[in-house]
């Protein structure tokens, strides 16, 4: 038998952290948001498939819905989500740099320019759906 052995192990001592650690540097309290935003990413993919349910339920349904889009609590939630989700994107697309490094022969792209073309994408891929949408 194992003399060191006992049944029951006693716990650890484990300084005690309050809940709100992150509130005590703007870095944490970014990061915290940033990842509060992706319930507005559920929000506006929830939202997209009630607008293609209700497009195929009909033409009256679909009026209904777009109804409801309409009224001002909706519109400011709609706001406050779209606000968000472009605090989402822009954080999400300054962690390009850090998460992908692209190598020419030896060299290594720069930071600045994998920037810029996440963010040309990011620009091309908005024109296109906004032109498609405005036909």
């Amino acid at each position: 038998m194992n003399e060191g052995y006992k049944l029951y192990h006693p716990k650890w001592h484990r300084r005690r952290m309050p809940i709100f650690w992150w509130l005590r540097r703007f870095s944490y309290v970014k990061f915290i948001f940033r990842e509060l935003t992706s319930l507005a990413v559920l929000y506006a993919a929830v939202v997209l498939m009630a607008q293609i349910w209700a497009l195929s339920r009909g033409e009256e349904s679909y009026r209904r819905f777009t109804e409801l889009l309409g009224h001002p609590l909706v519109l400011t939630l709609n706001v406050c989500v779209c606000l968000a989700l472009l605090f989402h994107t822009v954080t999400w697309l300054n962690l390009a740099p850090r998460a992908l490094v692209v190598r020419l022969g030896q060299r290594r792209l720069p930071d600045a320019a994998i920037l810029a073309a996440h963010y040309l994408a990011w620009i091309a891929v908005s024109a296109i759906v906004v032109w498609g949408v405005g036909r």
